[in-house]
């Protein structure tokens, strides 16, 4: 393993940042956080006396470049909007945060830059249909390609991660909820959307990969953050509830496939190409049976 770093992590009272913070303290990093003041700990707690924090509400962003060595910055910040958020509060969290962020690692000389992006379909037939998430994360990566020549960038693209201490507004954490609620009917869609459902250790294994062979990398470099296999919405709801009922017994809930409608543009199938990834020695090693069971364990 490569030497202890100075790492400066966004969104580390998140649920992939809270993950990332754990590995690379174990790795034996220094790793700084930015957080507002009004920041929930409750994922980090236990982990706060071992980090340097700074509140990005109270502190000018550039403290925390001043005062510390950072070697490399690792954005996970953002903002999905799913609480009505006006289009400016979005803008600022996905662009203009991380365009300030740049800026900051620009003006001090840090080494790489990763960015925490998403999977979107930008073919001209579904462009309308990008919301203001997508929309805002797109323009910041267009960003970084451009200022790569001055910065290592390494941006990973993440299709659907799961796992234990996700919010409850994110589609397994809310089926397993409902499960545990015992409500009568969950009401999904028809479930034939495919997408790649990939385990928070296996995510986690991407960033410490990437981290570990970035000097052997130069400019803006992409990868696909997902496990290669493609499962249907439904497969993997049938999988959950399966693996739920070998826990707690069989469940009186009823998966309602159908009673809802697929959204506008709905996208069917995401390619996810996870070669590039794999080329420089990343693997996923958790499989969708044992990671829905560890995700319901909680």
């Amino acid at each position: 393993m490569k030497k202890s770093q100075t790492i400066l992590l966004t969104g580390a009272t998140g649920f992939l940042g809270s993950y990332l913070l754990e590995a690379l303290l174990a790795q034996g990093h220094k790793v700084v956080i930015l957080k507002r003041s009004t920041s929930d700990t409750w994922r980090i707690e236990s982990l706060l006396n071992r980090v340097v924090s700074y509140d990005v509400d109270v502190s000018p962003l550039d403290l925390a470049f001043e005062q510390q060595h950072i070697d490399v910055v690792i954005h996970t910040a953002c903002q999905y909007g799913r609480s009505g958020e006006p289009i400016s509060q979005i803008v600022d969290s996905n662009l203009m945060f991380g365009l300030r962020l740049l800026d900051a690692s620009l003006k001090f000389n840090v080494d790489t830059f990763f960015n925490t992006d998403t999977f979107f379909n930008t073919d001209g037939v579904l462009q309308k249909y990008l919301n203001v998430y997508i929309l805002s994360k797109k323009q910041f990566v267009e960003w970084l390609k451009q200022q790569s020549t001055k910065i290592r960038v390494i941006n990973l693209k993440l299709e659907h991660v799961y796992g234990p201490n996700d919010g409850d507004t994110k589609f397994v954490s809310w089926v397993i909820s409902q499960l545990k609620e015992k409500v009568e009917e969950i009401k999904l869609t028809k479930g034939e959307q495919k997408r790649d459902f990939i385990y928070i250790d296996d995510v986690v294994s991407a960033y410490l990969t990437t981290l570990e062979k970035a000097q052997d990398l130069v400019g803006f470099n992409e990868f696909d953050v997902g496990t290669g296999r493609l499962v249907s919405v439904k497969s993997f709801i049938q999988l959950l509830m399966k693996v739920f009922e070998d826990r707690f017994g069989e469940s009186l809930t009823e998966l309602n496939f159908g009673a809802v409608a697929y959204r506008e543009g709905e996208v069917m199938e995401f390619c996810v190409d996870n070669s590039a990834l794999m080329k420089i020695g990343w693997q996923p090693t958790v499989d969708l049976e044992a990671g829905l069971n560890a995700t319901i364990q909680g």
